[in-house]
């Protein structure tokens, strides 16, 4: 792709450098954002630079927060002793807008997946066993991508977990094998949510 102008070409390249945009989406994306008020362009640089500097994430669940805690932990209506074991924020989102889960969550920031240099020390994994060996949890609800990634996360955090005689329980197969779970439709995810199934008895059927 040739270019007239390497401010241009600059822009292009930075912007494709997102998920899922190619060259072609990024030009337009680019000159869209020409031919807009400045004021916009600066807006959503603004944004940006201060989601990146400020942005935090909640000390009990490590979801993104604009403060320590974040506003699902510190909701008094929330049940804190049932924990729902997600993969990141997306999948808070997704389960969220069911309307069907009352507990909290813990973001593991991932799966594991030796592939791509991603292993248990990776994630949030540790400060989610501290919780239930120090009696804050009734049950553990596994929530990650029926893929291979996520069925080996949900094995070796239940696996950890043992130890403690903690509840474990699966989301139901509602969501197909291999699906990610931010693209499920919210009314099968939230049946999935209040037809979760034992742990160990998603294990017998696998």
């Amino acid at each position: 792709m040739e270019f007239s102008s390497k401010l241009l070409e600059s822009a292009v390249y930075e912007v494709s450098q997102l998920p899922g945009i190619g060259k072609r989406t990024a030009l337009r994306l680019v000159l869209h954002l020409l031919r807009q008020p400045e004021s916009q362009t600066t807006n959503l640089a603004s944004s940006l630079l201060t989601l990146k500097t400020e942005v935090k994430f909640c000390k009990s669940c490590h979801n993104i927060s604009d403060v320590e805690l974040c506003e699902i932990c510190a909701n008094p209506k929330r049940q804190e002793k049932l924990v729902c074991v997600v993969e990141d924020i997306r999948d808070v989102m997704a389960i969220e807008n069911t309307g069907q889960y009352r507990g909290i969550y813990h973001v593991l920031g991932g799966k594991i997946s030796p592939m791509d240099g991603i292993g248990p020390l990776d994630l949030n994994i540790a400060t989610l066993v501290e919780k239930v060996k120090e009696g804050k949890v009734d049950e553990i609800i596994f929530a990650l991508s029926s893929t291979m990634e996520g069925d080996t996360t949900n094995f070796y955090i239940f696996k950890q977990l043992e130890p403690y005689k903690v509840v474990t329980s699966t989301i139901a197969r509602g969501i197909a094998v291999g699906d990610e779970l931010e693209y499920a439709d919210e009314v099968t995810l939230g049946r999935s949510i209040l037809h979760r199934i034992p742990f160990e008895n998603s294990l017998k059927s696998d």
